[in-house]
């Protein structure tokens, strides 16, 4: 975006138009006391070269994947995305969209909604999938909020160790709800079924568990689903999109509702977002959906068309029957994923989930030889996994940076919500044997 100057008599036309005589008359309902009184400390002017090259050599400082191997998991992950997404989002009819208020001039943009949401039902096993959210734990926040205005009950009850960040979020944006999040969690970091099953009731909103767990475990899905529903709650489930090919669907342990990060299917790592909100459920809680689903119809020439079939939110429907106050939905992201999930079909997501399982596994073990390093459990993980040790955690990881190695993730600032210190290890299709071994070694060393 060019930079448009204005001269003396531009602003003078403006300010006769807005009805004032000078700047400072415009500003005077600004206290003095917050502005600005002296002069900024800016460089001076550079050509347009010049800040090109400077912005450059500010990037090269950044540590990134590009130049280290990536072991940092804990919800975004180091997967590959084929050169075809790229290509597709740059196109400027997408890039430049901003959201499909107008169905008959957006029916691409339309389309690729209404795959993305087809795709998502396939892979979760659900009946019906809306237009994606802004990302996992604005998903989380949802689920969450859906539970409580269907059971009339602010009592959650978390099923193991979730995502601390998604719990955060929601307890950010549903400030207003006072929902109460109860965690059941184990020693191992696994669901404490005994604990959640003494202590659920009819009050109860929801029981909401993320398979994997926060930590990479597989949890007692098929169990936590038979505790949930003896009392009547939602059944909500937290899902690593990519698990799903080779993990059960979680229409097959009976989910009301699955939510989940999209950012693994296609996504950059972005320095932590955006990325894109999975929302995916059974068909009798369509009416209450947050967002807005895209459905397929026929014109009155009898030719295929797509319109928003159903916009449960406040800019749509009367504010009081609103479900959500989502504004749009992710929609680059979305087309992101639709052309990662497009390209990758059902055998490509299986090959890199048994993949990036076989390999985090490999490495596993190689670690659990070491000597002052433990895995945490011996129970079933998918590519993630917490490692123990007394060595000082962020030396550690330190030291790898400094060895070209992103070594995982510091779980120590997460311990207020029961999960255990350590650092989490993941591992994608991406990681060759070479480099694991070099990470084992220079845990040897470190």
């Amino acid at each position: 975006m060019p930079f448009i100057p204005n001269n003396d008599a531009d602003r003078k036309k403006m300010l006769d138009t807005i009805g004032v005589k000078s700047f400072e008359e415009l500003i005077t309902a600004i206290p003095q006391n917050v502005r600005l009184d002296k002069e900024l400390n800016l460089p001076s002017a550079l050509s347009e070269y010049e800040v090109i090259k400077l912005l450059k050599n500010y990037a090269a400082k950044n540590t990134s994947i590009e130049t280290h191997t990536c072991f940092i998991g804990g919800g975004a992950y180091d997967h590959f995305t084929p050169a075809i997404v790229g290509s597709v989002i740059e196109r400027p009819e997408f890039k430049t969209a901003y959201t499909p208020y107008q169905a008959e001039v957006s029916q691409g943009t339309l389309q690729a909604i209404y795959e993305y949401q087809s795709m998502i039902c396939q892979l979760t096993g659900m009946d019906i999938s809306n237009a994606s959210l802004y990302d996992g734990g604005m998903a989380f926040a949802e689920a969450s909020v859906l539970a409580v205005k269907k059971n009339k009950s602010n009592e959650i009850l978390l099923a193991g160790t979730i995502n601390p960040h998604f719990i955060e979020t929601a307890n950010t944006i549903n400030a207003g709800h006072n929902i109460n999040y109860k965690s059941f969690i184990s020693d191992d970091g696994t669901c404490d079924l005994d604990a959640l099953k003494s202590s659920i009731n009819d009050k109860t909103a929801a029981v909401i568990v993320q398979q994997p767990n926060f930590l990479g475990n597989i949890e007692d899905v098929f169990e936590i689903e038979k505790i949930a529903h003896s009392h009547k709650a939602l059944f909500i489930v937290v899902v690593n999109p990519i698990s799903l090919g080779v993990m059960e669907a979680p229409s097959n342990y009976n989910a009301d509702i699955v939510i989940g990060e999209g950012q693994a299917l296609g996504l950059p790592l972005n320095y932590g977002g955006p990325y894109l909100g999975i929302f995916a459920c059974k068909s009798e809680l369509s009416r209450m959906i947050p967002g807005r689903v895209v459905g397929i119809t026929k014109d009155t020439e009898g030719s295929r068309g797509f319109a928003l079939t159903l916009q449960t939110r406040e800019q749509h429907i009367r504010r009081d029957k609103a479900t959500s106050n989502i504004c749009t939905n992710q929609g680059l992201f979305m087309l992101a994923a639709t052309v990662y999930m497009a390209t990758m079909g059902k055998e490509g997501i299986k090959e890199v989930a048994e993949q990036s399982m076989l390999k985090a596994h490999y490495l596993a073990d190689k670690i659990a030889q070491l000597p002052d390093y433990k895995v945490n459990n011996a129970k079933p993980f998918f590519n993630e996994f917490l490692v123990i040790t007394d060595k000082n955690h962020s030396d550690i990881i330190n030291k790898g940076i400094e060895n070209g190695i992103l070594p995982g993730l510091c779980t120590c600032k997460y311990t207020d919500y029961g999960v255990k210190s350590g650092i989490l290890i993941a591992v994608t299709e991406k990681r060759t044997k070479e480099e694991m071994d070099n990470f084992v070694e220079f845990l040897k060393k470190v």
